[in-house]
């Protein structure tokens, strides 16, 4: 998809990578920042708003345990399609950790020690980017077969494989004690939502709604998840769902938010404002969820950040850029936000990494 402006699912573009795991490039030693200022309306939630990337696509940057490095996908203008990139909170020593061949998606930090990376890639199933979606059925979302769970030393060494069946298997986070990993899978014929321990082991499932569920995080206390899903409840939108699924693809245009234990008891619907809601993340307390959305204008594809309470209540919009704002993760104490957004692009397009003090008011 073009993630760049509509930026809902961490998946890639079409085009050959290049360099191989003994290719990666030296990490950067400057600093690489930029000072931004918030629009007027953001002051109230964000200050010291600094840019750490400044080419071609970065997105979905999240904080290591110690909070002080990130990890995050990236096609930089000299690569075909996204790969893993790990960089530290000042911008500094951007290295490529990921093996540079297929395409890659959805990193996090192994918790508690962040001695660990975790992140799916095709590069098993075909080492060079798999085709763009067919965009005559509409606008879609592909979700590759050949995607399987891995994981590997912080520098990319030591690389393991976590899942080994046919489909997809994806977007992929740890519980902050280390021990589960949530991801989705379409392995029982669905797009579902599952947890297996950290070395993957003991897989369960946890949603069997027909329909696509995905995009899930621990809470902080890992009680709890929160996730993205669409079920259509219409004949034809299971149609349009199913034949789409056949074909790898899944369309995004209305996502809802959900949360529920994290053994997939309670499930309970957050919003419903029929937008393309996506990238939760519980904010330290686990009482509210930030996340991305244009529900603003559903029919748009300009996303901002919002924060919500867990019962649906308390909306409130968080940015207001004219332009594609999602992603967002808090560090370990609230304290910062990182997101990704087109804002001071060097050029049309670009998606770039912020950083930012939260002003919780």
């Amino acid at each position: 998809m073009t993630r760049i402006k509509i930026g809902v699912l961490c998946t890639a573009a079409a085009a050959f990578a290049c360099g191989g795991a003994g290719e990666n490039p030296a990490p950067t030693p400057e600093t690489d920042t930029a000072i931004v200022a918030p629009e007027a309306e953001e002051a109230k939630y964000l200050a010291n708003l600094q840019q750490l990337t400044f080419e071609g696509q970065n997105a979905e940057a999240y904080f290591s345990p110690d909070d002080a490095a990130l990890i995050f996908q990236a096609t930089p203008d000299s690569l075909g399609c996204d790969q893993i990139f790990t960089m530290r909170t000042d911008g500094s020593e951007k290295r490529m950790v990921s093996t540079g061949h297929g395409v890659t998606t959805c990193s996090y930090f192994a918790y508690p020690q962040g001695d660990w990376i975790l992140f799916s890639s095709t590069h098993l199933a075909d080492e060079v980017c798999p085709p763009r979606p067919d965009y005559s059925q509409g606008y879609v979302w592909p979700v590759h077969s050949g995607f399987d769970v891995f994981t590997a030393r912080p520098d990319g060494s030591q690389l393991a494989r976590l899942t080994d069946v046919p489909g997809y298997d994806a977007e992929a986070t740890f519980s902050r004690d280390g021990s589960k990993i949530v991801f989705t899978s379409v392995r029982d014929g669905d797009l579902d939502i599952y947890t297996m321990n950290a070395d993957g082991s003991d897989v369960q499932r946890l949603t069997h709604e027909e329909g696509y569920d995905g995009g899930a995080f621990f809470s902080y206390d890992g009680q709890r998840i929160v996730y993205r899903a669409h079920h259509p409840q219409e004949e034809s939108g299971l149609t349009d769902y199913r034949a789409l699924l056949a074909d790898n693809l899944v369309r995004p245009g209305v996502m809802e938010l959900w949360v529920m234990n994290a053994d997939g008891s309670d499930k309970r619907q957050v919003t419903d404002n029929g937008g393309a809601n996506f990238g939760p993340y519980f904010f330290p307390d686990g009482e509210r969820i930030i996340f991305a959305s244009n529900m603003h204008d559903p029919e748009g594809r300009n996303f901002d950040l919002y924060a919500v309470n867990v019962d649906g209540t308390g909306l409130a919009r968080i940015t207001t850029h004219p332009d594609f704002d999602g992603f967002p993760m808090f560090n370990s104490d609230g304290s910062k936000l990182v997101w990704a957004s087109n804002r001071n692009n060097a050029k049309p397009g670009d998606t770039n990494v912020f950083v930012a003090d939260w002003v919780d008011r």
